[in-house]
């Protein structure tokens, strides 16, 4: 048995600062060249228990700590979604959090979530004050500990900051946390440590560090013994191509060892795939697994925990998010397949309910949108890993024919292929891609909003709607045949064709055209001046100057507007069409009624 270093997952609202804080962390800079600067994929980071000693200095003996870990790993988590998938992949695979917060914004949507989550799991955190930076007056001191670099602030600047930290120690309170500021926390498995921290200047990190590798090993001792020896097991983050070495998996090995030539065993879509280890490879410390900024080196063998770039032959199929296990013959891949099948039926979604259809390029990933969709209460008619095919669009098409809002594929981080987005454009099936998963979120939600609107004008297209007009005084132009008289709208929408009646419910003419600004429209809502030619009418007879008008709606236009379309009008519609009902009842009292 040996110890082995905590996993520790970094959760957080979007733009809070999740990756930029890694990035402190290692040196490096990661979060500045991905998709939208936001982290979106699962990916490692090793943290030597030399590097946090160089860090954090006479901290470890001011808060007694003795590190005897070999180090930390951090998982950077594209939010709170891929934390609750890694846990259930892997039993609990994240040991602690790190819970970023903008202490500027305070908490977020997201933030709330990772707290229910955290909350719902049992798992330690630490929440992270972020970006004191931007508090106004703050003086910069880069990589300073936050406690030294306090002192040297402005007492008003002091000031601000506490009210800060006890807003969220607040926050903290309503959801059932006690929290305090770490340096005067008095019982670290009581209360949860707030550090404040700026990614930016790399102020507070020692404490982060030294605060989360003392939490480790007073509270995780058990948790973290691992066996030496014993067959690796792990999570796959990813799976890529890689130039000289074809297809590879950067896998997170959180017991066991895996060695140069291991027979393993890893989940793919339809099936179990088996192969042997051809190369280990390991990111240089202080590197990022996902995205080297040097070579790797390789390595004979790898204990927990780890993650690891694994080079072996026929990984074609083998999938994001799926366990991976060191086997000693074929047949014990039977039970990873039997895991790995209860795994795929939990997030895989096909059904015939109306709802949108949505693809992705993992299981961490499309976990994640299927959780932000359920909580936005959208629904899936198919969820799947891969790229976006034919059968997608058929799909999204038999959903279109009912409802056209849901006739949408969302994918993320997938191609399209040729055949399907011909599909598409023949079906009127909309494609939303993007490979960030907050942005085509709000794609789909601008898409929805702007389909509603067409949806909402072809139902409401060969309605008689309600309208309401006064004949200005002094504005007709011609009497008769037809009559073209200035009108103000008092309300509703008034349309081409639309027959008029007086306040009697008395027919009066028919619409035949709208001017505004000297050009034709076909329609005028609430508001508008205009002028209007009548067909029918003679001013001084039929219509008076100064007199109210109304669109004359037909009776079985009414019933439908009232019983089916009455969300899609206006309140100024509801209105005006409660007026011409009252109208319409004096001469026949079932009218608007059956």
């Amino acid at each position: 048995m040996r110890i082995r270093q905590p996993l520790i997952a970094v959760l957080g609202h979007v733009d809070h600062g999740k990756t930029s804080l890694l990035d402190a962390i290692r040196g490096t800079r990661v979060a500045a060249r991905e998709a939208g600067a936001i982290t979106q994929h699962v990916g490692a980071s090793e943290i030597p228990v030399e590097t946090i000693k160089n860090i954090c200095g006479r901290l470890l003996e001011r808060f007694k700590i003795e590190l005897t870990l070999p180090g930390l790993l951090f998982i950077d988590t594209p939010g709170h979604e891929a934390f609750t998938n890694l846990r259930r992949r892997g039993g609990s695979l994240a040991d602690l959090a790190a819970l970023v917060v903008d202490i500027n914004e305070g908490f977020m949507p997201q933030t709330l979530e990772s707290l229910t989550i955290l909350k719902t799991y049992r798992t330690p955190f630490m929440l992270v004050a972020n970006k004191i930076d931007l508090i106004p007056g703050w003086r910069a001191f880069p990589r300073a500990c936050f406690l030294e670099s306090f002192a040297k602030q402005r007492s008003e600047v002091q000031h601000a900051l506490d009210e800060m930290i006890y807003e969220l120690v607040g926050k903290l309170h309503e959801l059932g946390f006690e929290s305090e500021r770490f340096d005067r926390v008095s019982d670290f498995r009581r209360q949860v440590s707030i550090v404040p921290a700026s990614a930016k200047t790399g102020e507070g990190i020692p404490e982060i560090l030294a605060i989360l590798a003392g939490l480790a090993q007073r509270y995780l001792e058990n948790e973290l013994k691992v066996e030496v020896t014993g067959p690796g097991r792990g999570t796959v983050l990813e799976v890529k191509e890689e130039v000289g070495l074809g297809k590879t998996i950067d896998v997170i090995i959180y017991d066991g060892v895996v060695a140069k030539g291991d027979l393993f065993a890893v989940g793919g879509l339809d099936k179990v795939i088996t192969s042997k280890v051809r190369s280990l490879l390991r990111p240089k410390p202080l590197d990022e697994i996902r995205d080297p900024e040097d070579r790797f080196r390789q390595v004979e063998r790898v204990y927990a925990a780890a993650g690891v770039k694994i080079a072996a032959p026929n990984l074609e199929g083998a999938v994001a998010g799926a366990p991976f296990l060191v086997i000693n013959d074929i047949a014990a891949a039977e039970k990873l397949w039997q895991e790995m099948q209860r795994e795929l039926e939990r997030v895989r979604i096909s059904s015939d309910i109306n709802g949108v259809v949505l693809k992705a390029d993992a299981l961490g990933s499309l976990e994640a949108l299927e959780g932000q969709l359920k909580a936005k209460g959208i629904p899936i008619r198919k969820a799947d890993v891969g790229d976006v095919s034919r059968r997608d669009i058929v799909e999204a098409a038999t959903v279109g024919k009912s409802d056209p809002l849901r006739a949408v594929v969302l994918a993320f981080n997938v191609k399209i292929l040729p055949d399907a987005q011909a599909e598409a454009e023949r079906e009127g099936v909309q494609i939303i891609r993007d490979e960030v998963i907050y942005r085509l979120l709000e794609q789909y939600e601008g898409w929805v909003k702007r389909k509603s609107e067409e949806v909402r004008a072809s139902r409401l297209q060969g309605f008689i709607r309600p309208g309401k007009i006064v004949v200005k005084p002094g504005y007709v132009f011609r009497r008769s045949d037809p009559a073209i008289v200035g009108i103000d709208v008092l309300g509703g929408v008034v349309r081409t064709k639309a027959p008029l009646m007086n306040k009697e419910g008395k027919p009066v003419g028919v619409i035949r055209e709208l001017q505004k600004d000297k050009r034709s429209i076909q329609e005028a809502r609430l508001g508008e001046e205009l002028a209007v030619s009548i067909d029918g009418p003679m001013v001084g007879r039929h219509i008076q100057e100064g007199e109210v008008l109304y669109t004359d709606v037909p009776r079985n236009h009414v019933l439908a507007l009232k019983r089916d379309l009455r969300d899609l009008l206006s309140g100024d519609e509801l209105s005006v069409l409660d007026e011409i009902i009252a109208i319409k009842q004096k001469m026949d009292p079932t009218y608007g009624v059956m």
